[in-house]
């Protein structure tokens, strides 16, 4: 049997852990003896209002279980104070879960720069505070581990979405960037993109308990991302429901068109190319240069 992956001294702060999958996060890191701060501000789905008694709720849960938690009810792009309130109980930040999030549909049509603005916001921006805040810490006791939400809808979009998708497609580029930054620090970055009964879906915390796709099934996977010997770092995942999948870029077999044979309808003519990926290349994490080694080969950066 596995080692169990336990969390003694280490703090973790969650955001949005007032219901949902934030609130089994942080149950499930509390259960592995760390110590706690649920983070929430208790608006709507819809990103309005607050709520202090969402993320108390959940603390008063977790020391009724003998655990450790204190409750944090600032907004995420206040991640100064979210980060302090960690630094202020207990001296540190181990973990930080990027869990916060609101959802809303609008046809692009519809869009305004109000609700654009409200949902990258708290995704996003929510998101980058926090992660500012905690990174100079992770540096100086160089250990840090860092999840990033992002969603199906971030990884493939959805219609009337358009918001939404774009902020979940932010979190790819952010947590992968910080991996690279952070590798030589002990600092991993991960991101998830999570198919899960949540109170976005309108499930209450008791429906989602007994859901076949509950979010006990992102904890664990949480739990194995951020814990001390797991060495993965700069991955994506997909998971929900007792699966997960890793995901990767892809790219088709290249269109090889040069000089004068570079045309609008040259490209067309072999357009079909583009869908054949008998012969896929799948870059690593930092291999931005995948079309300069086409051009240039190998030592293409020499050419600059």
């Amino acid at each position: 049997m596995a080692n169990t992956l336990t969390f003694e001294d280490r703090v973790v702060v969650v955001t949005g852990a007032g219901n949902g999958i934030g609130r089994a996060y942080a149950h499930e890191f509390a259960k592995r003896g760390a110590r706690v701060v649920v983070n929430d501000l208790g608006g709507s789905v819809a990103g309005k209002g607050s709520d202090t008694n969402c993320a108390d709720t959940v603390v008063n849960e977790i020391i009724a279980s003998n655990g450790h938690a204190i409750a944090n009810h600032d907004s995420v792009v206040d991640g100064e104070k979210i980060v302090g309130a960690a630094l202020s109980e207990w001296g540190r930040i181990d973990v930080l879960l990027n869990n916060a999030g609101i959802a809303y549909p609008t046809s692009f049509h519809e869009m305004t720069p109000e609700l654009w603005n409200r949902m990258l916001s708290v995704h996003v921006d929510g998101s980058y505070a926090c992660t500012q805040a905690a990174w100079p810490h992770m540096l100086e006791q160089g250990f840090g581990r860092l999840l990033f939400t992002s969603s199906p809808f971030g990884l493939y979009a959805a219609a009337k979405f358009a918001h939404y998708s774009a902020a979940k497609a932010a979190m790819l580029g952010l947590s992968k960037a910080l991996a690279l930054e952070g590798k030589e620090h002990n600092i991993h970055a991960n991101a998830v993109a999570p198919f899960s009964a949540s109170r976005m879906t309108g499930r209450t915390n008791e429906e989602q308990a007994r859901s076949p796709f509950g979010p006990r099934y992102l904890a664990q996977l949480a739990v194995w991302l951020c814990h001390e010997s797991t060495i993965e770092t700069g991955g994506v995942f997909e998971v929900g429901g007792g699966y997960i999948h890793r995901v990767r870029n892809e790219l088709s077999n290249g269109l090889h068109l040069p000089g004068d044979m570079h045309t609008a309808e040259n490209i067309a003519e072999g357009a079909s190319t583009l869908e054949n990926y008998s012969n896929a290349i799948h870059p690593k994490l930092g291999e931005s240069w995948t079309i300069g080694k086409d051009v240039f080969g190998d030592g293409w950066s020499s050419e600059f």
